[in-house]
Parts: C-alpha cells; structure tokens; sequence
C-alpha cells in the first residue's frame, strides 16, 4: 500500500488556492471547493482516477503550476502531475496512469453512448465505429508517452495538439467514465437526452483529512441502456474497489446510482 501523504491542515489547503487560483479576487473559492480540489488531485495522485477535469474558475495552466507546487510543498505527492490543455480546457493528469488508462480504451472492447440529435433515442456504439476519436485516443497516448521521458519532478504542462474528433467523448474517456457519452459533429451538438431517464452513478470516498467526501466520479447512462451496459460497469466498479485497496488515504469508497429524467441535458 501507498504511504499515507504528510498531513497539511485544511488551512494550509485553503491558503494554497487563495495565493494561486483566485485569480485577482480577495476571496478564493468557498472553503469546501478548495479540499474538495486537494481532495481530487490526490486522487489522481494515488490512481484512483486518470484525470482531474479543471472547473473552479478561469484559472489557466500557469495558475495551475503554481498550485500543484504549493501543494507539493505541502507532502502532496504532486511530483511528476501534468497539466495537459486541451481544447482551452485544463486536466490534470498523472501521465503513465492516464497512458495505462488509454492503451485499455484502446485494446478495448469500448462502449460509447452515441447520443447524437438525429436519432430518436441513445443508442450504443463502439470505438472501432468512431474512427476519428481512436485515433484521437491514439495521438494522445502518443503525445503522453513522449513527455514521460524528459518530465521533470515538478509539475509540467504541455497542449495536446487540437483535432477534429468530439471532445466530449475525449473528456469522458480521459476521466475515466466506463461508458462516455459521444455524437455526430457534423450534426451540430444537439442531444436527444432531453426527458430520457437517465441512471446517474456517483463514486466517492472519505479523505482521512476532513469531510466532506471526495467526489471521484459522476456519469450518467441512459436507463434504456442499463441492462446491456451492466456488466462493463460491474467491472468499472471493481477495478476502482482494486485501486482504493492499494493506497491509504482515502476509505469507505461508496457507489450509488439514481435515476433522473431532464427537460434539457448540456454535455
């Protein structure tokens, strides 16, 4: 197992935001948001995640650095993260795990929910049917791989070369959602989940610093999909039972699932 982190307070943690990611505010982000941030990159960190998608506020990949080397001044084991900017957005990533994570995508077989406006309901598909985000897939595994030899300990950043593919479906599959949502470009970004049940499944675990629960994942598939997709999400859900049991950090990983229906669904 992972040797606990060293323990920074929750100020410490706060303070780390507030003198990187304000961005010009007097005030940071509420309390709660910044452990919930530390909280995530951790996770990321130990593996229990491949990617951290980056939404707090406009802050950009310089902010970014400047936080993941507060944190590491802190006992965070931020060494060797990587921030990768892709489409004006910022993930945070641990490269070897996310190129791990991807070489499965790849070798799959990989469920898609094509969620395309043109058809009347969600229907599924395959990687090997969206040829242009495998090969997305691919170049990012290409360009990650290429970076692992001459990263440096602190936190590093590189853009990953903009492409044609969906970045909606590229976004799920880098943070690790079992059955990403994807739809046809040349069809604009219209979706037909509008009042479609849908079966949300959030994942989240206690951090032994403080609550409240780390969010690790929150994904949606379409209920009408649920019994074909049942197995690949028992799978999903034990590989990430396997990861929690190999560090020390965090415990009382708890899955759920609801299902709700959405007069309008943004993806």
């Amino acid at each position: 197992m992972a040797d606990p982190m060293a323990t920074p307070s929750p100020q410490q943690l706060v303070a780390a935001v507030q003198r990187t990611l304000s961005m010009g505010k007097r005030r940071g982000p509420p309390r709660v948001v910044c452990l919930q941030l530390a909280g995530q990159v951790l996770a990321v960190a130990r593996g229990l995640k491949p990617a951290l998608l980056y939404d707090c506020n406009c802050a950009g990949p310089s902010q970014l650095q400047s936080y993941l080397e507060e944190l590491g001044s802190l006992g965070f084991p931020t060494q060797r993260l990587h921030i990768l900017e892709v489409g004006e957005h910022s993930l945070i990533v641990s490269p070897e795990l996310v190129c791990q994570h991807l070489e499965r995508v790849l070798l799959g077989p990989t469920a898609l929910v094509d969620v395309s406006g043109s058809q009347p309901h969600p229907s599924l598909c395959s990687l090997d049917q969206c040829q242009d985000l495998k090969a997305c897939v691919a170049e990012s595994i290409r360009h990650l791989r290429g970076l692992q030899r001459d990263l440096p300990q602190a936190a590093s950043y590189s853009r990953l070369r903009s492409s044609d593919c969906n970045l909606c479906a590229l976004f799920g599959i880098l943070l690790g959602y079992p059955v990403p949502y994807t739809f046809h470009l040349n069809q604009g970004d219209d979706n037909c989940l509008a009042l479609t049940p849908l079966r949300v499944f959030t994942a989240q675990v206690s951090w032994l610093l403080e609550p409240p629960p780390v969010l690790l994942y929150s994904f949606s598939v379409p209920e009408s999909l649920f019994p074909a997709l049942r197995d690949t999400l028992s799978t999903w859900e034990k590989d990430l039972r396997t990861r929690c049991g190999t560090q020390s950090d965090f415990v009382n990983l708890s899955i759920c699932s609801e299902v709700v229906t959405l007069s309008a669904v943004a993806l």
